[in-house]
C-alpha cells in the first residue's frame, strides 16, 4: 500500500441546527438531516457534479433499514453519484472517527477528497420488536404448511408484542452514562457548584459566539430551525443551582439536566481534501488535521467510564512531542461537566498520569480561556454522532480566524473509549 504522507487539509464543514429531541425534528430521519448537511456543503463548495474519493458518515441510534446509510445520503445530494460511501460506528465519537478514516485515505494517496460527517435523532428511534417474537415470526415466515404456519401463531404471547426501546445504558453494567458520571466525579470530587459553574460558562459563551456571527456560516438552516435551540444565554448560576439531581437522586447527587447533555437531534459534516484538490479547485484551506487517537479504558475493572479521552490525549502527545500547554484552543467535548472537570483534574494528578497513562509526571493544568471559547455541548448540544464534526468544524474556524495555531481536540464516548485530535494552521 503507497503512504505518500500527505497533509490533509480542512476545507470547512456544515451543520444542521442541533435542536432539542422530540420538537423541531420530529419525524425526520438521519438520512433526511445528513442530505441536509451534505448538500449545504455542496453548494457552500461548489461541488455539484463533482466526484470525491469517499464519504464516510455514521450514526449511533441508527436503524437496520438504513443499512447503506452513508451512499442514500450521496444519492440524495447534488454530489457525483459515482461518490462512493461507507458507515461508522464508535458512539459519540463517530464523526470525529468519519475525519480521522477519511483523513488518513487522503494522506496515504488513496482519495484526494472526501466527507466525514455524522448525525443522531431520538426523535425517529429504532424501535425493535422483543427478541422472541423475532424469533417467532422467523420461525413462522419458514413454515411449510398452514397446520405449522397456525402452530406457530398460536405460540404467539402479549409479551411477545412489547416494544424494545433504545436506552442509553451500557450493556455489561446496566448503568447510564450519567450514573457512570456521577461515580466519577464523586471518586474525584468534582462538587455540584463546580459542575453548575461549567455549565454557565458554556451558555454564555455560546450565547456571545451567536451574537458575534461565529455560528452563521458553519450552520444551515433546516426545517423551522435556523440556530441552535439550547442554548440559553440568559442562564444563571442560581437558576442551574434550583435544579433537582438527575441521576443520583439522593442528596449526594450532583448531575442535573443543566450540567448534563439534553437529548439533542442534528447532523454535521467536514470537507477534506489533498492540498493539490483545493488548489485545482480554488477552495480556501481553513487548517489542517494533524493526527488522530482512540484509546479505552477498562470500566468493568473500576475506571471512568468517560476517562479514555485522558488517555487518547497523553498518547497523541507523545506521538507529536507535544505538552498539553501546546495549544491555542481547546475543544472539550462537555457531555456531562463533571465528566470534563474529571479530565483537567486527572491531567494535573501525578499519581494518575504515572499509572494510568504510564508517564514519568502530570501533564498539567491548561488556560481555561482557552476551553470551548464558542460554548460546548451543553449549550449547544450532543447529537451523539454529529458532536465530533461539530468540534472539528468550530476549530478550524477558529484557527482560520487567528491565522496561526494549533487546537486540541478531545471527545468522550460509551463502552469506555475516547477520541483525540491535533488541528493546525
Amino acid at each position: 500500500m503507497n503512504n505518500l504522507n500527505q497533509r490533509v487539509a480542512i476545507i470547512g464543514s456544515q451543520r444542521v441546527p442541533f435542536v432539542r429531541s422530540f420538537r423541531e425534528y420530529t419525524r425526520t430521519s438521519n438520512q433526511e438531516m445528513l442530505m441536509a448537511t451534505l448538500q449545504a456543503i455542496v453548494k457552500k463548495y461548489n461541488l455539484q457534479g463533482k466526484l470525491l474519493g469517499d464519504v464516510a458518515l455514521g450514526a449511533v441510534m441508527n436503524s437496520s433499514i438504513a443499512w447503506n446509510l452513508s451512499r442514500e445520503v450521496v444519492l440524495g445530494t447534488e454530489l457525483d453519484h459515482r461518490t462512493p460511501a461507507f458507515n461508522v460506528q464508535r458512539a459519540c465519537g463517530t464523526s470525529l472517527e468519519t475525519v480521522n478514516l477519511i483523513a488518513l485515505k487522503i494522506a496515504s494517496g488513496q482519495i484526494n477528497s472526501g466527507i466525514g460527517g455524522g448525525s443522531d435523532t431520538n426523535s425517529d428511534l429504532p424501535i425493535m420488536i422483543q427478541q422472541a417474537l423475532a424469533w417467532k415470526l422467523i420461525d413462522l415466515n419458514n413454515a411449510k404448511s398452514l397446520g405449522e404456519r397456525l402452530s406457530k401463531i398460536l405460540d404467539l404471547r402479549p409479551a411477545d408484542f412489547k416494544p424494545a426501546y433504545p436506552g442509553i445504558i451500557e450493556p455489561r453494567t446496566g448503568l447510564s452514562m450519567g450514573q457512570h458520571t456521577e461515580k466519577m466525579v464523586k471518586e474525584w470530587g468534582i462538587t455540584r457548584k463546580e459542575q453548575d459553574q461549567l455549565a454557565y460558562e458554556s451558555h454564555v459563551k455560546a450565547a456571545k459566539a451567536y451574537e458575534d456571527g461565529f455560528y452563521n456560516d458553519l450552520i444551515t438552516p433546516f426545517k423551522t430551525a435556523s440556530r441552535d435551540t439550547i442554548v440559553r444565554g440568559d442562564t444563571t448560576i442560581e437558576k442551574l443551582s434550583k435544579l433537582k439531581p438527575a441521576f443520583d437522586k439522593s442528596d449526594q447527587g450532583t448531575l442535573t439536566a443543566g450540567n448534563s447533555t439534553a437529548f439533542t437531534d442534528g447532523a454535521g459534516a467536514v470537507l477534506l481534501t489533498s492540498e493539490e484538490f483545493a488548489k485545482e479547485n480554488q477552495l480556501p484551506i481553513q487548517a489542517y488535521l494533524k493526527d488522530v487517537q482512540a484509546a479505552a479504558v477498562d470500566h468493568l475493572r473500576g475506571a471512568g467510564l468517560l476517562m479514555a479521552p485522558t488517555l487518547a490525549v497523553a498518547q497523541l502527545l507523545k506521538r507529536n512531542n507535544l505538552t498539553l500547554q501546546d495549544f491555542d484552543f481547546y475543544e472539550i467535548h462537555e457531555a456531562f461537566a463533571g465528566q470534563v472537570l474529571c479530565t483537567l483534574k486527572a491531567w494535573e494528578d501525578e499519581t494518575y498520569c504515572k499509572k494510568e497513562l504510564g508517564l514519568t509526571k502530570a501533564l498539567g493544568s491548561i488556560d481555561r480561556n482557552k476551553m470551548n471559547v464558542k460554548g460546548g455541548s451543553l449549550a449547544l448540544g450532543h447529537p451523539f454522532g454529529a458532536t465530533g464534526a461539530q468540534v472539528v468544524g468550530t476549530m478550524t474556524k477558529l484557527l482560520q480566524q487567528k491565522g496561526s495555531g494549533r487546537g486540541l481536540i478531545s471527545v468522550c464516548t460509551g463502552g469506555g473509549m475516547g477520541v483525540a485530535a491535533i488541528v493546525d494552521r
